[in-house]
């Protein structure tokens, strides 16, 4: 797991209504998704498990990211879709994700790239049931 992930979540999460449960944001992360969404209209996010920018949760304007039939919508933050890479999701299906927001800079492509503060993703590992 790459080092912008955390197993520690010390921000409160915000589910919308319409969450399914494995993704939520903390009020940092909806303040700047407003900011976003007033700047540019509808907004996603797309979490995948490359290296560099691709460790690092990225927002895009709703339609310019191309999704594969492999992606997998996890739920909604502030009313933004948020999906995960296939392979990604697999290795991460007992984790519940927590968007937050830290300073820095966001990735090259992202749309919180040049605020000086970025989206961060921490996790929060879910409690598997035994199989019987």
């Amino acid at each position: 797991m790459s080092t912008t992930h955390s197993t520690a979540a010390p921000h409160t999460a915000v589910r919308d209504e319409e969450d399914i449960g494995k993704v939520t944001a903390t009020p940092a992360a909806l303040a700047l998704i407003a900011e976003l969404t007033a700047e540019y209209g509808p907004i996603m996010f797309h979490q995948s498990g490359g290296c560099c920018d691709g460790s690092s949760p990225m927002c895009y304007p709703q339609g310019e990211f191309l999704l594969a039939d492999h992606d997998v919508r996890l739920g909604e933050i502030g009313g933004a879709p948020f999906y995960i890479g296939g392979a990604q999701y697999e290795a991460w299906k007992h984790t519940d994700l927590i968007i937050d927001v830290v300073p820095g800079r966001g990735g090259m492509f992202s749309l919180d790239n040049g605020r000086e503060k970025r989206f961060l993703t921490r996790s929060s590992v879910c409690i598997v049931p035994p199989v019987q």
